[in-house]
């Protein structure tokens, strides 16, 4: 294993994370029933909120980056 696989799992771990600990709005009735259906709400985001979901961003957009890295490296070394 290299440093971009490491990083890849140190990253993954951490985007489980970060999305495990986002609040939700809607119980979990509501998303089968499709009663108060409110997916495309218009809704500010603030706070600690804002944080996780810009968190989240970064992280999955780094996680992809890093499993890309990780197989050029993997190719090109065989």
């Amino acid at each position: 294993m290299n440093v971009f696989d490491y990083l890849t799992l140190i990253i993954g771990i951490a985007l489980i994370v970060v999305v495990l600990l986002q609040q939700g709005d809607d119980d979990i009735q509501d998303a089968f029933s499709g009663e108060k259906s409110e997916l495309f709400k218009n809704r500010k985001v603030r706070g600690f909120d804002l944080f996780m979901l810009r968190a989240t961003t970064v992280l999955s957009v780094l996680l992809v980056v890093f499993i890309l890295l990780s197989n050029v490296w993997h190719a090109n070394n065989l």
